[in-house]
């Protein structure tokens, strides 16, 4: 195809359907078939996901997975993963049960602030713009209360609004740097209407502030938004035992674990091309929690890899120590979350996930998640310093090659009983298969 279509966002959806699959697939009709064998039979359902966003055809299916057994501060949970990567919602389950007897994940929220912030810029004198953003500053909050209004009313609102001078990185450069309290939403709604107000109070108060020259009053507000990286909104996971404690079938010294287990972690913390693969684990697990709980996860990453590398230098975002004979491993997360809105109150899935998890509060909701990073990160490392990762990564990726060559019903108990025995890869399974099928 050779020319843009025009149009296409006006078509109906069976038409969307039928120019992708006629412009773009050799056989349309397994095309169209293919997609509408996605369709959910509930029509309700459908629209309603057809509606989350533009040019819907068709949903993409993710497993939607459970790890129970998590002890967290004192009280047992069920936790929903939704991911398509095999051994992850195992490993999960399975760091779960070994710390439930070893008293359990601990979980801390230190911090709940949220970050918006309106760029600008101003070509003058600072000193009369300190001047006017100190006589104006209240109007900011006053030309708000419209929005924040119902956001006070659970305690949440702006919490403060300062000037930044940004002129020794651009020219003329500056910002209102704005911080929030969102409650159980996660709220970029919210600081977005806020910091959009604040643009329109900041370039008229600005046209009719006499000490403004008239380039001064000319303020350009080159962008409003709120910032995805919140280094005061902050969780804490951990977990610790005595050392002896941490005896179990693959680790019959538990001393020596533990110190390999805390070599692994130094490495991560002075190694980015080991830190990014070992925080890439940790949010297998973030990442699960906040898709199946309707959560932006891409905000979530932004965020988490802009505080790993916060000191200037990507690191680990896991640590571990030994200390009086007490082995501790633990990790703290910036995680803006929500509980209310967006899609946690319209995806059946989403509010099936929230209510497994007992409703949470997005406070409570960000201890989940955390601690479902942290148990992902102690089962990665623990196979990683003891049996190696690809013996159970694979076996548990094993139905995946099998669903690739469509193996029946008897081809599998054959594969599945010779790989108990014998080391899985990919090659390896399609040579036994191959031998099967002669």
């Amino acid at each position: 195809m050779n020319n843009a279509v025009a149009g296409f966002s006006k078509l109906s959806k069976e038409e969307k359907i039928n120019w992708i699959a006629n412009h773009y697939f050799s056989t349309p009709n397994e095309a169209i078939a293919l997609l509408k064998n996605y369709w959910n039979s509930d029509e309700k359902i459908q629209k309603l996901h057809d509606e989350f966003i533009e040019n819907t055809i068709s949903n993409f299916y993710i497993p939607l997975g459970v790890a129970p057994n998590f002890l967290i501060n004192g009280k047992y949970s069920t936790i929903p993963m939704a991911i398509e990567e095999s051994s992850v919602v195992a490993a999960a389950a399975k760091a779960a049960k070994f710390w439930s007897t070893r008293g359990g994940f601990k979980a801390t929220v230190l911090d709940t602030e949220k970050i918006g912030q309106v760029h600008f810029i101003f070509k003058g004198d600072k000193s009369k713009l300190v001047l006017f953003f100190a006589q104006y500053k209240t109007t900011f909050f006053e030309d708000t209360e419209s929005i924040t209004k119902n956001m006070q009313k659970r305690d949440g609102g702006i919490l403060d609004i300062v000037l930044k001078d940004k002129t020794n990185l651009i020219p003329n450069y500056y910002q209102l740097h704005a911080t929030f309290e969102t409650k159980d939403s996660m709220g970029a709604n919210f600081i977005n209407s806020c910091l959009e107000q604040f643009a329109k109070t900041l370039k008229e108060k600005a046209l009719v502030y006499d000490l403004f020259s008239k380039e001064e009053k000319a303020i350009e507000v080159v962008m409003s938004i709120l910032s995805n990286y919140v280094p005061n909104c902050i969780v804490r996971a951990e977990v610790s035992c005595p050392v002896e404690d941490l005896v179990e079938k693959h680790i019959e010294n538990p001393q020596e674990f533990a110190e390999k287990f805390i070599q692994a972690v130094q490495i991560a913390e002075v190694e980015p091309f080991r830190a990014v693969t070992h925080n890439k684990g940790i949010m297998n697990g973030i990442d699960a929690v906040v898709l199946a709980t309707g959560n932006d996860f891409r905000a979530v990453e932004a965020g988490i890899h802009a505080y790993a590398s916060r000191k200037g230098q990507y690191s680990s975002l896991s640590h571990a120590k030994i200390e009086n004979g007490i082995f501790s491993f633990w990790l703290e997360v910036p995680l803006a979350l929500g509980t209310v809105g967006g899609l946690t109150s319209l995806h059946p899935l989403v509010k099936l996930s929230l209510e497994m998890l007992e409703k949470p509060s997005a406070i409570e909701l960000m201890q989940f998640v955390a601690v479902a990073g942290l148990a992902q990160n102690f089962a990665a490392l623990r196979s990683l310093t003891t049996t190696g990762i690809q013996d159970g990564h694979m076996k548990m990726h094993l139905n995946n090659i099998l669903n690739q060559f469509e193996a029946n019903d008897e081809e599998r108990v054959l594969i599945k009983k010779h790989f108990k025995h014998h080391i899985v890869s990919h090659s390896a399974v399609v040579d036994f298969i191959e031998q099967l099928r002669k």
